[in-house]
């Protein structure tokens, strides 16, 4: 094996040098606590409100309405629990909704707000491209609805959903709008003078910023009860003591990810088109593109493998020096059916043969020719054992 090839960006990124340049310092020199009220908490407040300021003006928002968290999930979790929480605690109402295809993070903290705090949830299906139907979202909604959650990009099939259109509708009844867009912070500029969000999540990883530190924003008057407490740090959203190198690695990741953006995604679309079409080609029978054909990240080429086991794939590409995964990062090696897969209506015959290639900055189109190369002696061999142990 020569080369190692890395196609599981989704999954996460390696740091960029001048983020990890960036963070150095407030590991060996400026390492006090930021709640501390002496020179080196000083030192270190500075760099956390200067960190804070810098993702705020990349979005046009306001410092206090970013909040750093240990990780995306949390964010999502914060959002979610934060919100529903606020709202019983003020009696402004009792009902989510979310869809099918979201990330665990959220679809499981909802479930769990349902199943163990008592609040109502609906759980709006997708279509066969992975989006949800905005007439079905408009018939969902209640009096009594406090919160829309809708991802931005799902993580395992890459399809982009109509967010604008969403956050109108929230904003038409006077409901919120929170989305995951941890996915999609690699193509999308987030101006929240205009966007009628008012959560969203992000985690640094994904924008080749450090893994350990997540971005919420939480628009101006929202409010949320907190999931952590013993502490008043961010504003008393989030007790515990700030990650304050991580948090100065996730603004530089941000700020650096929205001025390279367009020269990213272009480099990032052209091998996604080379390999969903180097793929597809294979066997137009056995192989579909899973997602929307036109509407999806950049970066993402997914696809379903009639009668294969993503897992079996994945073992295989990766001992031919390929990195890939059959969905998100935190499911990835378990041998059920992708829900997501299932969602959008494949059935037994495909939805345990999921694989998700997630390209990056480093790959080059001679990666992808390798991988497309790669796959028919790994399908033949993966046939031939399925024959031999059916």
């Amino acid at each position: 094996m020569s080369k190692l090839i890395y196609l599981d960006h989704g999954a996460s990124t390696p740091v960029h040098e001048d983020v990890l340049a960036a963070m150095l310092p407030y590991w060996t020199t400026h390492y006090g606590n930021p709640s501390s009220t002496h020179r080196h908490g000083r030192h270190a407040q500075n760099a956390l409100d200067e960190a804070r300021q810098s993702i705020a003006d990349t979005m046009h928002a306001r410092a206090k309405e970013i909040v750093f968290t240990g990780c995306g999930s949390e964010s999502d979790n914060l959002a979610l629990r934060g919100v529903m929480w606020a709202a019983r605690q003020h009696g402004r109402g009792n009902h989510l909704i979310t869809c099918s295809i979201e990330h665990k993070a959220v679809l499981d903290t909802a479930i769990q707000l349902r199943d163990q705090f008592g609040f109502d949830l609906t759980i709006l299906g997708v279509d066969a491209t992975g989006r949800i139907e905005l007439d079905k979202l408009r018939a969902a909604i209640r009096p009594d609805t406090v919160l829309i959650s809708i991802m931005a990009a799902n993580n395992e099939i890459g399809t982009l959903q109509p967010i604008a259109e969403i956050g109108a509708i929230a904003r038409e009844h006077g409901v919120l709008f929170h989305t995951d867009a941890i996915q999609a912070a690699i193509c999308t500029r987030w101006d929240m003078r205009d966007m009628p969000i008012d959560l969203l999540s992000l985690a640094p990883h994904k924008f080749y910023g450090p893994k350990g530190v997540g971005i919420l924003y939480v628009r101006e008057g929202v409010q949320l009860v907190s999931a952590l407490t013993g502490g008043g740090q961010e504003e008393g959203r989030r007790a515990g003591t700030v990650n304050v190198p991580f948090a100065v690695g996730a603004a530089k990741a941000f700020q650096l990810a929205n001025e390279e953006m367009d020269a990213r995604v272009a480099h990032y679309s052209r091998l996604r088109d080379r390999l969903i079409k180097g793929i597809t080609g294979l066997a137009p029978d056995d192989i579909i593109l899973t997602g929307h054909p036109t509407q999806r990240l950049p970066h993402n080429a997914s696809f379903a493998f009639r009668g294969i086991s993503g897992n079996d794939l994945l073992l295989h590409l990766d001992m031919a020096g390929v990195s890939a995964s059959s969905g998100s990062a935190c499911k990835t090696g378990n041998p059920k059916p992708s829900a997501v897969l299932q969602a959008v209506g494949l059935d037994a015959e495909w939805d345990r043969g999921g694989l998700r290639l997630t390209v990056g900055e480093q790959n080059s189109m001679e990666d992808i020719d390798f991988t497309v190369t790669q796959l028919p002696a790994i399908l033949e061999k993966l046939r031939k054992l399925q024959m031999l142990f059916a």
